[in-house]
């Protein structure tokens, strides 16, 4: 295996002697990406500033490519690391160009006087983040997204091994998380640089990094591969989640279901049913779901969503313990919602549901795009 490139050994860090978290031991591949996520206050802006210098560390020690960190002048640091945590910068009358140049100081020499080459590199990063059009203003003047793409491309533009970030999407709208976490990924695979960030948004995290750091209490809750890692009862214990619930299959978390009996049986299949159901929570009406396939998207959904989900083995015809289960749930709910089902011969009974359904005057039809449903 590739020998480490950035180890943490039995890092601990606090603030005024007092330790927050301890004995934190991790090591990262060059051009890996690490995203260190947990509840606020656990301690992860700590963490990350330890490993800057920000803050002195209480215990063991940082290195890249086996040199201590703590060993290091300014400017090799420099050259090696980059930063951008969530502090303003103390900017005064510069521009945007003005600060993205700082960027460049560690090449520069005591005068600071930056080269032709040092300018183009300036150009290229403001044009990797599209701010370009933004050189000539102030950078107190602009907002803070567009101060966060500055930040970074300051950043990209140090030229750096490792990219330090502290909550990097903060401020950004969904058009531009996507674009900086995506400039991220490129920036580790193509160039290599490894990156160790925080980030608030877990379905991102999940997406894009390849190990995650679980921040909980005073030691690493959990360390790991994001499938090692993103899992129901992992986050939920993470986060301390009771008012509601993570979906691993899609990454997101949810709101309780409603609570009480069922009121609706909602029929649905291959992703009908989602839309339905949320309807129905935002009304805070209890509903049962079924006959679902337990690999129909709809299943994932509905358990988390439904006071009852009625389910059956994939790729097999429907028993007819799920069919009376369903029939009984049925019979005691005051609608059925037929949100679109394709009847195949492995659920053909599901037609025997919705004769059954709308013999008794249950059924209603989901009406997509009209935000409810209407009796037959």
């Amino acid at each position: 295996m590739e020998n480490a490139y950035v180890k943490l050994q039995d890092l601990t860090v606090g603030y005024h002697g007092k330790p927050l978290i301890r004995d934190i031991c991790t090591e990262i591949q060059k051009g890996e990406i690490v995203t260190l996520i947990g509840p606020n206050g656990a301690g992860k802006s700590t963490i990350l500033k330890s490993i800057t210098r920000q803050i002195k560390t209480l215990g063991g020690n940082v290195s890249i490519a086996d040199e201590r960190i703590d060993a290091m002048e300014n400017a090799i640091l420099a050259r090696k690391m980059a930063v951008v945590l969530t502090e303003r910068m103390k900017t005064e009358l510069m521009t945007c160009r003005d600060v993205v140049e700082t960027g460049r100081y560690p090449y520069t020499g005591r005068l600071g006087i930056l080269t032709k080459k040092d300018k183009e590199i300036v150009d290229e990063a403001m044009e990797a983040v599209h701010v370009r059009e933004l050189e000539n203003q102030s950078f107190q003047a602009i907002s803070d997204g567009q101060r966060q793409r500055i930040m970074l491309a300051r950043a990209i533009c140090q030229e750096p091994e490792v990219l330090i970030l502290d909550e990097p999407t903060s401020y950004l709208d969904i058009h531009y998380k996507l674009e900086l976490l995506s400039m991220l990924r490129k920036l580790a695979k193509e160039k290599k640089i490894t990156v160790v960030m925080s980030l608030h948004e877990i379905d991102l995290a999940q997406k894009i990094s390849d190990k995650i750091l679980c921040v909980r209490g005073d030691r690493i809750f959990c360390y790991g591969k994001p499938e090692e890692v993103f899992k129901e009862e992992v986050i939920r214990e993470l986060y301390g989640l009771d008012n509601g619930s993570y979906d691993p299959c899609f990454g997101s978390v949810e709101l309780p279901r409603p609570e009480g009996e069922p009121r609706v049986f909602v029929i649905s299949a291959c992703g009908t049913g989602i839309p339905v159901y949320r309807k129905l929570q935002k009304e805070n009406i209890p509903f049962a779901a079924g006959i679902l396939y337990r690999n129909d998207v709809d299943y994932h959904v509905a358990k988390r969503l439904a006071a009852k989900v009625i389910e059956e083995e994939p790729f097999c015809s429907i028993r007819d313990e799920a069919y009376q289960e369903a029939k009984a749930t049925i019979d005691s709910c005051q609608y059925v919602i037929n949100a679109g089902v394709t009847i195949g011969e492995g659920n053909r009974r599901i037609a025997e549901l919705l004769h059954a359904a709308k013999k008794s005057g249950k059924i209603c039809e989901w009406k997509e795009g009209s935000g409810g449903w209407k009796a037959e």
